[in-house]
């Protein structure tokens, strides 16, 4: 994580987004030192959520990782802990999503002691069975209900919503509900499908459609190229980000400043 610091720095990249296993392997302490050498800020923090368990111990653990998160993105100063919510542990999805919910309101109540914004990811539909009951973007702004836009809100992830037939008008329902903006293309076909995102250009998505509906729904934080691919991860980290402001700039910019 040190060294994807001092690149983004190099790089003229204000922000990072740090995912946990990362932080993980140096220490939250030594982690939010490199990135404030460096001189970044930190757009979001990925990933809390998993919420659901078989058994209340395994939930009550669960949960407490959850804090352990947003106790994490407080020491990061992190604009928003991101969650990906979790399967049904038994096959109900609607008592699985109306436990997600709970969860998230309480989640909430830990995260504004602490200053964190929770920030619901709804996830493609392909991964409902082992990743994420909440798969739509009105899904995740129903379970914002009755919280405040600076206690919790939804993150747009252009690999997970831009199949939505209606993804427009739900990014400009989310208003100032919206917590982040991820981006990633969809290749056809798709190699693989977790880590098979592509590059920004490589694939179907209309990006600068949904940026302008994320900038028309009034949202102005940063914005994450959140790429799971090992080929795009095999080109040496100066090149990568290059090529990322490269096809960021022909891809995805629509008048506004990156």
């Amino acid at each position: 994580m040190p060294q994807a610091a001092e690149g983004c720095a190099r790089a003229g990249i204000g922000w990072i987004g740090v995912w946990r296993d990362r932080l993980a392997e140096v220490g939250t302490t030594s982690g939010a030192r490199a990135i404030r050498d460096a001189g970044l800020r930190v757009s979001g923090l990925c990933r809390g959520g998993w919420f659901g368990a078989a058994d209340a111990v395994t939930r009550r653990a669960n949960m407490d990782d959850n804090r352990l998160a947003v106790d994490q993105a407080a020491e990061l100063g992190a604009l928003v802990l991101v969650l990906v919510c979790g399967p049904a542990p038994n096959r109900n999805l609607v008592a699985a999503r109306d436990y997600v919910a709970d969860c998230v309101v309480e989640l909430c109540e830990y995260g504004a002691e602490r200053g964190v914004k929770i920030g619901i990811e709804p996830l493609h539909p392909m991964y409902c069975g082992d990743r994420s009951v909440v798969v739509t973007l009105d899904q995740a702004l129903a379970m914002t209900q009755g919280l405040a836009p600076a206690r919790a809100g939804v993150v747009v992830d252009t690999y997970h919503v831009w199949w939505d037939p209606s993804v427009v008008e739900k990014i400009r329902a989310c208003g100032p509900k919206i917590a982040g903006f991820h981006l990633a293309d969809w290749l056809v076909p798709t190699p693989d499908m977790l880590n098979g995102r592509g590059m920004l250009g490589d694939g179907v998505v209309d990006m600068r459609s949904l940026r302008e509906a994320v900038d028309g729904a009034g949202y102005d934080g940063p914005i994450e190229v959140e790429l799971f691919n090992p080929d795009i991860w095999a080109i040496p980290g100066d090149d990568c980000l290059r090529l990322i402001k490269e096809r960021y700039s022909a891809h995805v910019l629509s008048g506004a400043q990156p």
